[in-house]
């Protein structure tokens, strides 16, 4: 398993836009498919957007607005969030699985950060 650490997140106004980080650890960093999830409060945690293989899936909430890249050389993931809106406010995870396939089951994912918060204020 990887050890992944989430930054980035914090308060924005509604249009405005942040970039999420996540660092991972080990070396076979390039061979993990990686997610991004939210959670908000009294709701289940949600997929939002993974890359895996060179492919990736978006959620319908976030897709045009939202963006996944990864660097395998600083073992890194990343989610661009343009033009923000207040149901985008929640704790965002960063998630890995080891293998080929895309997915957007959280259960399909073995390891997961500690989560960074996102706000975005009206």
């Amino acid at each position: 398993q990887v050890q992944l650490v989430e930054s980035g997140g914090g308060l924005v106004q509604a249009g405005g836009s942040l970039r999420l980080s996540c660092a991972a650890s080990g070396r076979t960093f390039s061979r993990y498919g990686m997610g991004w999830f939210r959670q908000a409060p009294g709701k289940e945690r949600e997929f939002v957007a993974t890359w895996s293989g060179g492919n990736t899936y978006y959620a319908d909430s976030v897709k045009g607005r939202f963006t996944i890249s990864r660097d395998n050389s600083k073992n890194t993931v990343y989610l661009q969030m343009n033009s923000l809106k207040p149901e985008d406010t929640a704790v965002y995870y960063c998630a890995a699985r080891y293998g080929p396939g895309i997915t957007a089951e959280t259960t399909d994912f073995s390891s997961w950060g500690q989560g960074t918060q996102v706000t975005v204020s009206s």
